[in-house]
């Protein structure tokens, strides 16, 4: 990495320009170029050589905002999106394609009944400062992908990486679709004040109720990309040392500013000292010399969130079984682990959002599953290690948005997995797929041709029982469960289900192999008449 990288200097987005920075990508979605999907292939591929071209700059910006190793920067962030790049460009012509593979009742195949996928329209991405080039891009790249025009908020607390991500969207995507606002409270209010076709937020639970509460105003649809007090459990079966040391990766990385990462752990009392112990070896593999002098460990955002870290050490009534260093002055905080037997205790009632987590010690896995769902019953991130057996009861006992067996969060490291929350640590997902689904509308569609007209009389007024009796017989069709909620099953089912095309009863089935074969006589005569 170069040592002559400039970054420029943080600049707010002037409040005048927000209103017509909006006005444009609206106008701008309305033209209707962003619904070419060759077009949006193009912005994507000019957002990766962007990103290419401008990795030593978001590396120079990362480490001056979190102190982020050059190493993290490329795993987690930049190369996290070329992930997301690839498949996104590889798969965006298919996921764009009208879906005909879906369900309906037979009597309607005339109508050619499919799903047209279609962009919700001008966006807003509000993005976070712990990952903050990932947390913004990301959606961006789904917002583009569905064909939508977007304008992106990055967060104030990481300047650096907001300034290049400024810079890079403004030299190479469209100047018309795609803005960077940056800026604190007043710019955010400013943009919330406009209307928008969707918002997507990520952050913290305060913040998302200011947005929701915002957007509820314009009925504006909101993704929701939160928090929680995230659980990992340790049980005796599990590799007592595999798990200490992918956890303490887990709060390690990014300085523990990850929201996926434990809050605390779980850990069955027979393994709890040599679980303990393996924190220290893998501690001290990790950091020989300390994790402050190690160029591999980053730095708390700003002392806002240092102090608020810091005062849960300060008032927790457990144990320091790891680490416990603190430095205001370098925003550092060394990984520290807190032994506690209370749930009161501030490490378990406070979201840590950094290097420092807790150990509860368990008895039994009922108590503990017990203990997850007390202290947050709809958590961000899950991760379990012990027998399958256990990790089976785990998840079907404990809700998360995701959840990672044998591992801290690697089901979130994965670019092209959909990510996101449930309950309070959010509503909605992304990455891969999931993000063009994010922002995109499923439209139904059906092409109802003239001659089906009799077939429909049935709608019309004056109502004739005759054809409402027909009705039912085209459309009904025998249950397959008797009265009591038991399946029905055997040959003479089958055969029925199979040759009475599911009809209610002998005129039923009659009626639908007339409509059939009209059907296909229809679609016989238009073929033959295009052949001609």
């Amino acid at each position: 990495m170069g040592v002559d990288i400039k970054i420029p200097t943080f600049e707010a987005t002037p409040l005048d320009d927000i209103a017509r920075i909006a006005a444009t990508a609206r106008s701008s979605f309305q033209s209707q170029k962003t619904k070419d999907v060759e077009w949006r292939l193009v912005q994507l591929r000019k957002l990766y050589w962007g990103l290419t071209d401008y990795t030593e700059k978001f590396q120079a910006a990362l480490k001056k905002d979190l102190n982020k190793p050059p190493h993290d920067a490329i795993l987690s962030e930049i190369h996290h999106l070329i992930q997301d790049l690839n498949l996104t460009l590889k798969k965006l012509k298919d996921w764009a394609k009208d879906d005909k593979d879906i369900d309906y009742p037979w009597t309607f195949s005339a109508m050619k009944p499919r799903i047209k996928k279609e962009p919700l329209g001008a966006v807003l991405v509000i993005g976070a400062y712990n990952v903050p080039l990932m947390l913004s891009l990301a959606p961006f790249i789904g917002a583009m992908a569905a064909g939508c025009t977007a304008v992106l908020k990055p967060s104030e607390n990481a300047p650096a990486t907001a300034m290049v991500m400024k810079e890079m969207v403004e030299k190479y995507l469209d100047p018309s679709s795609f803005f960077v606002v940056n800026g604190a409270i007043p710019e955010s209010t400013a943009l919330l004040n406009e209307k928008w076709a969707k918002i997507f937020y990520t952050g913290n639970n305060t913040v998302a109720r200011i947005v929701s509460k915002k957007a509820a105003e314009t009925l504006t649809p909101v993704t929701l990309e939160l928090g929680g007090r995230n659980p990992s459990f340790v049980s005796k079966s599990a590799d007592v040392a595999l798990a200490a040391r992918r956890l303490l990766w887990g709060k390690t990385m990014n300085a523990g500013q990850i929201c996926l990462s434990q809050n605390y752990v779980l850990v069955e009392r027979e393994v709890l000292d040599d679980f303990i112990k393996y924190l220290k070896a893998t501690y001290q593999e990790f950091y020989p010399n300390g994790p402050k002098s190690s160029e591999d460990y980053g730095r708390i955002i700003n002392e806002r969130q240092f102090d608020r870290i810091k005062k849960m050490l300060d008032t927790t009534k457990g144990e320091i079984v790891l680490g416990g260093e603190t430095d205001r002055a370098d925003l550092y905080i060394s990984p520290t682990v807190v032994l506690v037997d209370s749930l009161d205790d501030p490490m378990m009632t406070e979201e840590s959002f950094g290097p420092i987590w807790s150990i509860v010690p368990y008895d039994n896995l009922e108590d503990a599953i017990n203990v997850a769902n007390k202290v947050d019953p709809t958590p961000l991130s899950l991760m379990t290690f012990g027998s399958k057996s256990e990790n089976e009861k785990i998840l079907n006992n404990v809700t998360s948005g995701g959840a990672s067996i044998n591992d801290a969060w690697m089901h979130g490291a994965i670019a092209t997995l959909p990510f996101g929350g449930v309950g309070e640590s959010g509503t909605g997902s992304y990455h891969g797929r999931a993000s063009f689904d994010c922002f995109t509308h499923r439209r139904t569609v059906v092409e109802v041709p003239g001659w089906m007209d009799k077939l429909l009389r049935v709608r019309y007024v004056p109502f004739s029982p005759t054809e409402f009796k027909r009705h039912l017989w085209m459309t009904g069709s025998k249950p397959g469960f008797d009265r009591e909620g038991r399946v029905l099953s055997g040959p003479s089912y089958w055969l029925w289900l199979v040759f009475g095309l599911g009809g209610p009863s002998a005129k039923g089935a009659l009626l639908r192999w007339m409509v059939l074969l009209a059907s296909a006589y229809a679609a016989f005569f238009q073929w033959r008449k295009y052949q001609c």
